[in-house]
């Protein structure tokens, strides 16, 4: 029998379009509901109502299904590659967005999903559901939310309840990705994984493990990790227990530098927790912050301030000239009268900005930085330096990335993330395939660091 061709994108296979023992479709639970009330083997004809209620299908759907929930997307497709029928449009679609074409994936789920229609309410909701997260792993984050809430709704309402919890799961991913971190748990907490599958705890456990690193808060990252890997290895899904694996890496790789009395050193996530968590003033360089145990002050929408504040905390206890300030914040390579009247009101600008953590006093030479409660002052400096890092840090995981979606994620507008985009592929740090809208940005993970630190994590500051 016949299946569809192999994907030719520059893409690779995504492990995060799991199968779930249930399926995001939810055709597994329906073919193994018909076998087992007439206790026929699975190789049987069974009935299986399509779009219009009338006729049947062959064992080839229940197979597929089976097939998809185990990962072997092949073999599904070899079950369902010249059926016709809603559910095995459905199928196909799934198994192809889980080899790596998600264009035609996408376009098997809406077609079947048309079939459905609203006569098929419970089966159009699941299609929307799968249709949702192949948008999550194609980074459009522009896909409607409603439209996956309204297919929650509908799925509770007719008892779908591993399905629904599956809606509810790709709203967190999708929060967690734009760094919505409070929302994030919110819905975290709605869904209770005691009946969960394996392959569906292991991914619940991946979100937790996500959240805790994006808040480095290690320990519960490595606990869930843990579960994550014993939930993924009992699924015996390659892919899944490759997820696994790799997050965990992210522990393990330095996140960031520590600038302090002049020297240079490495720091793990844990390191970057604990140096957060004491009473030391940080300005934090990888989300341009300055805080210390009491107070966080945001300083990410004035770089020429930051750029200020950094310099002054690189060079504390000591002062920094006059001239240097200058270089460092307008990159001037000399100051003249307008620069220094310039810098005397940024810096009248950062003492009111930072007045509940630290001051900024004259000296004869220059500046420097008085901290308030603080004893020591630390500059936490990212990993690698570059004018476009955070664009890079989404880029580094792998997937291909519109301009549009960095820009919803940044929070930034699509032509300062265009030109960002332009600055990085002629320095051949990043790639792009296709053209127009259907353009997308990929670059390979930065190798030996993790770039936690640059996503956004706006729990921290609103």
């Amino acid at each position: 029998m016949k299946s569809e061709k192999r994907p030719t994108s520059p893409r690779r296979l995504d492990s995060r379009l799991r199968p779930v023992a249930q399926t995001p479709a939810g055709y597994v639970g329906q073919a193994e509901r018909l076998r087992r009330a007439s206790q026929q083997p699975d190789n049987a004809p069974r009935v299986v109502p399509d779009a219009t209620g009338n006729g049947a299908v062959h064992s080839m759907i229940g197979t597929a299904s089976r097939a998809l929930a185990a990962g072997d997307p092949l073999t599904a497709l070899n079950w369902v590659a010249l059926c016709n029928e809603a559910p095995a449009l459905a199928l196909r679609g799934i198994a192809m967005a889980q080899l790596g074409d998600l264009a035609r994936g996408k376009a098997l789920l809406k077609r079947a999903a048309r079939i459905f229609g609203p006569k098929d309410a419970l089966a159009q909701a699941r299609c929307i559901v799968a249709e949702a997260e192949i948008a999550l792993v194609s980074r459009d984050l522009s896909w409607p939310a409603k439209a996956l809430s309204a297919a929650r709704t509908t799925l509770e309402a007719h008892g779908d309840r591993m399905n629904s919890a599956y809606a509810r799961y790709l709203e967190v991913r999708h929060l967690l990705l734009i760094g919505r971190l409070d929302d994030a748990d919110k819905q975290l907490a709605e869904l209770d994984p005691a009946h969960f599958p394996p392959a569906f705890r292991a991914a619940y456990e991946l979100i937790i493990a996500g959240s805790a690193i994006r808040r480095l808060e290690t320990k519960a990252a490595r606990a869930a990790l843990t579960r994550a890997g014993r939930a993924a290895r009992l699924a015996a899904i390659p892919a899944l227990i490759a997820e696994v694996e790799s997050t965990s890496l992210a522990l393990e790789t330095p996140a960031a530098r520590l600038i302090a009395g002049g020297e240079e050193r490495i720091l793990f996530l844990q390191d970057v927790g604990a140096l957060l968590r004491s009473k030391a003033l940080v300005i934090d360089g990888c989300r341009h912050i300055v805080r210390d145990s009491d107070a966080v002050v945001s300083l990410a929408r004035r770089p020429v301030l930051f750029a200020i504040a950094r310099a002054l905390g690189e060079a504390w206890p000591g002062d920094v000239s006059r001239a240097t300030l200058v270089a460092r914040a307008f990159g001037g390579k000399r100051a003249d009268e307008s620069h220094r009247a310039r810098l005397r009101v940024e810096v009248g600008r950062l003492r009111k900005m930072l007045r509940t953590v630290a001051g900024v006093s004259a000296t004869m030479r220059g500046f420097a930085l008085v901290p308030r409660r603080a004893s020591e002052v630390v500059v936490l400096a990212r990993p690698f330096e570059d004018q476009h890092a955070p664009v890079l840090a989404f880029l580094a995981d792998g997937e291909s990335w519109s301009s549009s979606a960095l820009a919803l994620a940044l929070g930034a507008s699509q032509r300062t993330v265009q030109r960002a985009l332009d600055s990085l592929a002629s320095a051949g740090k990043v790639q792009s395939f296709g053209h127009g809208r259907a353009r997308r940005w990929m670059t390979p993970p930065i190798p030996g660091f993790t770039t936690t630190l640059l996503l956004p994590a706006h729990h921290q500051f609103e």
